[in-house]
């Protein structure tokens, strides 16, 4: 069974990313986020393998909640919050 994705983040982050294939970190562990830096091995999570066809401006989820990853939908806005 894998484990739970860590939440980096409760709010969106705006990167400007170069054409090319890059790689989304699902797990929250990762050194280098948003992207993977290979953390996830163990978990049973995966990296998110997403193309950019042109030079331009995306909103990366950051909670790892999204229903539409690797972008952000607002789904950290519902998260519960930290336990104090």
């Amino acid at each position: 069974m894998a484990e739970q994705p860590i939440i980096v983040a409760r709010k969106s982050l705006a990167l400007e990313v170069e054409p090319g294939t890059h790689w989304w970190c699902s797990c929250g562990r990762s050194s280098n986020q948003p992207f993977c830096d290979g953390s996830h091995k163990g978990t049973g999570l995966q990296a998110l393998k997403f193309e950019v066809t042109e030079k331009k401006t995306f909103y990366f989820c950051q909670c790892k909640h999204t229903k539409n990853p690797p972008f952000c939908d607002g789904s950290h806005k519902t998260l519960p919050a930290d336990p104090v």
